[in-house]
């Protein structure tokens, strides 16, 4: 059975291409009907970072990849032990300063043919020092740890980022010094900023949680992120997870880094909200607004044309942060220039008989022509933004009484 695991450290909150490499392993677990299990590689005690933990399972939940498995390093600590006295018993290790370093053999090439690109790497342990596997606190480091983890969970399959490539050969070494196979290894090629540099957080690299704060959906994200080195064929962008599972294949890996791309996330995400029905679609935004209680008030406020609202709102969000600006009302700050504009735009809509967004629309093209203005003038105007929905589907949804009464507040 295949099983493989994501191995993250609490060392900072995993940013989205950590993340990636989670949902790789998932689909590659799941399209295999195999395990998928996350263990916490906390033994660099030093460096861990409070709630660090606790955001890595919470991420991993609110996307849905359920694990089969979970482990914690630390709480292993004496396993480790007996591992690291085998290699000092057969000279394969030694003391130094409080320390125990392995012994690099020399003369030797290793090599691996990787998963990803189906490419032969090869490394000439000559440039490889002998390197610490337990160290004065008593703590074994990654490389042991991830040896003898990955050997006693039976992972069969090693899915990481290619920052990895230089530690495999320091791992097949270990595996072979203890007499075991290695796994199969798959290392990702890294996602890259806009600029082709290794993407932080001057690219805008951020977690989950951030992204979810943002406004973004998960069906959303998984899909991002999936398309982040994945290409499935067909020129297929939009699948949900389980179309995701049926159809990953590593072969369809991109050997070359992917780009981050904000723009295309927004556009995954708006698509996913326009495909939403509106019972869904009122739902997400009321989790999400749910300490808002200016959005709590306009959803009552508005229950009987709710539906139409968001079935305007559809056509423009690419986020849920963006529905309050797009549906709430603020008195604008006017210039005597736009005052007078707003009494122009009165009198024409004072003189509609039929309201509805076609004679509004009328009204609102003579205003422009007459006053040679724009339209963000009139979005000022009557929302207090110079964007929004759609003004005379708006307002017709609004109605004219209330429209009137907003035009005249702003030239009181």
């Amino acid at each position: 059975m295949i099983r493989v695991r994501i191995a993250p450290s609490p060392t900072g909150i995993p940013h989205i291409g950590n993340t990636r490499t989670a949902l790789f392993n998932y689909l590659f677990a799941k399209h295999n009907k195999g395990k998928f299990i996350v263990r916490v590689e906390d033994t660099d005690q030093a460096r861990i970072v409070a709630g660090a933990k606790e955001a890595i399972f919470e991420i991993l939940e609110w996307l849905g990849l359920v694990w089969d498995e979970e482990y914690i390093q630390s709480e292993r600590k004496n396993i480790y032990k007996e591992y690291i006295e085998s290699l000092l018993k057969k000279s394969l290790a030694y003391k130094d300063e409080g320390a125990v370093r392995f012994k690099v053999p020399k003369d030797r090439e290793i090599s691996w043919t990787d998963m990803v690109g189906n490419k032969k790497i090869s490394f000439k342990t000559d440039i490889i020092e002998d390197f610490v596997i337990l160290k004065s606190d008593g703590f074994p480091t990654y490389h042991l740890a991830n040896v003898v983890d990955d050997f006693l969970m039976n992972i069969t399959h090693v899915i990481r980022g290619d920052e990895w490539i230089s530690s495999a050969p320091k791992h097949i070494l270990l595996y072979e010094a203890f007499g075991w196979k290695s796994p199969i290894f798959a290392h990702l090629p890294n996602i890259l900023g806009p600029d082709k540099t290794k993407l932080s957080k001057r690219h805008g690299a951020k977690s989950v949680l951030d992204l979810k704060k943002e406004g973004y959906l998960k069906k959303a994200l998984l899909n991002f992120m999936a398309l982040l080195g994945w290409n499935p064929g067909e020129d297929k962008e939009i699948m949900d997870l389980q179309e995701m599972i049926k159809l990953f294949d590593f072969k369809d890996i991109n050997t070359a880094s992917p780009i981050f791309d904000i723009k295309k996330l927004e556009w995954i995400n708006g698509e996913y909200i326009r495909r939403m029905d509106n019972s869904s679609l009122k739902s997400a935004l009321s989790n999400f607004y749910k300490e808002d209680m200016e959005i709590i008030s306009f959803m009552k406020r508005n229950r009987e044309t709710i539906d139409l609202i968001l079935d305007l709102a559809k056509t423009r969000m690419k986020k849920l942060i963006e529905f309050k600006n797009l549906i709430i009302y603020k008195i604008p700050q006017l210039s005597s220039d736009e005052k007078n504009i707003a009494k122009n735009l009165f009198e024409k809509f004072s003189s509609i008989a039929n309201w509805n967004k076609d004679t509004i629309l009328t009204s609102m093209k003579e205003v422009l022509q007459e006053r040679n203005t724009k339209g963000n003038v009139l979005y000022k105007i009557i929302t207090g933004y110079e964007t929004g929905l759609p003004l005379p589907e708006t307002l017709e949804i609004l109605g004219k009484e209330k429209t009137l009464k907003r035009i005249n507040e702003t030239f009181k």
